[in-house]
């Protein structure tokens, strides 16, 4: 099994130390099944060669994207990104890999499906309650409702969870081809997944990877995990 962690730049010089790296081997994964990619490793990368991708946090989405303009100083886009991991996206879906997205990763997913995001939350007015919180990002700040008792979601947690919050975008409308799996307080989209009967997808506006010590946030990457492995059995099968 092998497994693509799509990360910045920057967080891939922090190898195997990097959060989502670590939670991920907290679940039961194995060091040399994972591999941290950014943009510098567009050449190589594809996705036949993986079991599953990690979309994870970083840079935002470029507006233009989602057909605006940028709006505020505060919208740090990486052109280079968008491109290989839209690119990655698209040959992932191809091949029915299980996938899993985290804060921009939800929001880069929701793009690529046709919807559309808050380019900043407080400038757009668009939020009641913080979600860019100070301080630990391991702490929890406020709480996600589950809105689909037959979700992936739901084999982590029922009800309501507690989670961290470290963002300043978030999904506006949500796009066909996924469906709404869990808000927040304020009422915006804490989770997506796919509206199909896509084998495995599953993105998240907060970090279960820095809260990975709690049973409901390592039940996420532990369902990735058995996709990722029954995806891996299917390919050697083949």
């Amino acid at each position: 099994m092998r497994i693509a962690l799509s990360v910045s730049a920057k967080e891939k010089a922090k190898g195997e130390q990097s959060p989502y790296f670590q939670a991920l081997v907290a679940a039961g994964a194995r060091p040399e099944e994972l591999e941290l990619v950014s943009p510098a490793d567009a050449g190589r990368v594809r996705a036949e060669d993986f079991d599953g991708v990690l979309f994870t946090g970083g840079e935002d989405v470029e507006p233009a994207r989602y057909k605006e303009n940028t709006k505020y100083p505060s919208v740090h886009a990486s052109r280079a990104r968008d491109d290989f991991e839209f690119g990655l996206l698209d040959a992932a879906l191809d091949r029915r890999l299980p996938i899993l997205g985290i804060c921009r990763g939800i929001q880069m997913i929701n793009v690529r499906f046709g919807g559309t995001l808050y380019q900043d939350l407080s400038n757009d007015d668009a939020a009641q309650i913080e979600h860019k919180q100070a301080g630990s990002r391991s702490a929890s700040t406020h709480t996600v409702t589950l809105t689909d008792p037959d979700s992936s979601l739901a084999r982590a947690f029922q009800g309501s969870c507690r989670v961290n919050s470290l963002h300043h975008q978030a999904i506006k409308h949500v796009a066909r081809g996924l469906r709404k799996t869990a808000y927040s307080e304020d009422g915006l989209v804490e989770a997506v997944e796919a509206a199909d009967n896509y084998p495995f997808l599953l993105a998240v506006q907060w970090h279960p990877e820095e809260m990975a010590d709690r049973p409901e946030q390592r039940k996420i990457f532990t369902q990735f995990l058995e996709k990722c492995r029954e995806a891996a059995a299917q390919r050697e099968a083949s």
